[in-house]
């Protein structure tokens, strides 16, 4: 059973207020407590001034306060200093500063640029395009029949021509979380760029950049409790001095002249215009709250709703779960069809029974039609899940079944 307290903690999210709601989409973005929402409030309220430009109490208070969320993002992540923190849009930002302020500059033609075949768009596409302007070619570590990677060819993959190693923390449509270990090792000896997309991941498990092996480890605040429109890049101090920045503006420069200019100082050049200043408050909300609660804890607890609804989901007739069907290796994403039934109608007939989950492709196509599937429909547990969410799960999809005759 679930270790965490949910009952207390589901009374810190006034979304819960709503004991009809079954939320199974937190993959998509997670719901907020109330110490989050009142303290980028009470900011937004009181605290409020632009950054790194004004000289009186107010700007200057706001300054500091934005930086120490810096500082605690760097603690969080075991970064050896809050200037390897670089604030962005969100992990898509960090992936598409990555691909053109270091791919777009390094990349020749018959470079290889590694992904999985389980991406995101946001960690394929910018890599498709690096791959279009510079005559590199991208190459793919295939998806195995277990739905776990094929690392048989890998030694052949990611070779000397390897300049760029980019993977997925946690599959957000399959699950699956890869052999980092493994894969990072092989873009290392090879002194390949190494990324991982930590959107899925982070939120979920314990990470330390200092161990993991990585060059580059992006993610989202709102996967993890915090706002839309911050996320966070983090990468080797060398890595980012190799870095270009790819937006020009205010706050990003040391000097300008009528012709030309010189950057500030690392990280601050790769933060062009005002920056999300209230969002990066409820980021280091959001921090304080997964830790008090325990990132490790959080994990133990992902672990056991996902084997109680994989147990569960596997007695529901006609059903087809999509993803490894153990624990071992994992997240809490299940994406499942049933019968011949779209996605769309199943997730629509889930909603009337108050179970909300997500359905279509995930922004995952290549991986879904590996699968051979159009769409899936997707529940995703966090934090403030319970087992009760699950039995509503179950029961709402066998009232589908019963409507659309497959049971």
């Amino acid at each position: 059973m679930p270790l965490l307290d949910t009952t207390a903690i589901r009374a810190d999210f006034p979304v819960f207020e709503d004991r009809g709601l079954h939320f199974l989409d937190s993959a998509a973005s997670s719901q907020k407590p109330r110490q989050v929402i009142e303290a980028m409030a009470d900011f937004a309220a009181h605290g409020y001034a632009n950054v790194n430009r004004g000289a009186y109490r107010l700007s200057v208070s706001a300054t500091e306060r934005y930086e120490a969320v810096r500082d605690k993002v760097a603690a969080f992540l075991g970064a050896g200093s809050s200037d390897e923190i670089v604030f962005v849009r969100g992990a898509t930002t960090g992936i598409n500063l990555l691909a053109h302020g270091w791919g777009s500059l390094r990349l020749r033609p018959d470079d290889r640029i590694i992904v999985t075949e389980m991406e995101h768009h946001a960690n394929l596409v910018p890599w498709q395009m690096l791959a279009r302007r510079t005559g590199a070619r991208l190459e793919f570590i295939p998806l195995g029949e277990d739905h776990r990677l094929d690392l048989s060819g890998l030694d052949r993959l990611i070779d000397e021509d390897t300049k760029i190693v980019a993977v997925t923390g946690m599959s957000n449509v399959l699950g699956t979380i890869p052999p980092l270990d493994v894969i990072l090792a092989a873009a290392r000896e090879v002194g390949a760029f190494s990324i991982v997309d930590g959107a899925q991941l982070v939120p979920h498990q314990p990470v330390d950049v200092s161990t993991l092996g990585a060059d580059a480890l992006v993610f989202s605040a709102h996967k993890m409790c915090g706002p839309t429109g911050i996320g966070v890049l983090w990468a080797r101090p060398e890595r980012l001095e190799e870095l270009e920045p790819i937006e020009y503006g205010g706050d990003m420069i040391s000097t300008v002249t009528r012709y030309t200019a010189t950057w500030a100082p690392i990280p601050q050049r790769f933060e062009a215009g005002t920056p999300p200043i209230i969002e990066a408050i409820g980021l280091g909300a959001a921090i304080d709250y997964v830790e008090k609660i325990g990132r490790q804890a959080i994990a133990d607890h992902d672990t056991e709703l996902t084997r109680y609804a994989l147990d569960a989901l596997g007695d529901v007739p006609e059903l087809r779960i999509h993803g490894p069907v153990d624990t071992e290796s994992r997240g809490g994403v299940i994406s499942f069809t049933m019968a011949d039934i779209h996605p769309h109608d199943l997730a629509t007939i889930l909603d009337q029974h108050g179970v909300a989950v997500r359905a279509g492709h995930h922004c995952a196509k290549p991986l879904l039609e590996i699968l051979e599937v159009p769409a899936t429909a997707r529940a995703s547990f966090y934090l403030y899940n319970t087992t009760e969410d699950i039995d509503a799960l179950v029961e709402a999809l066998r009232d589908a079944g019963e409507i659309f005759g497959v049971i």
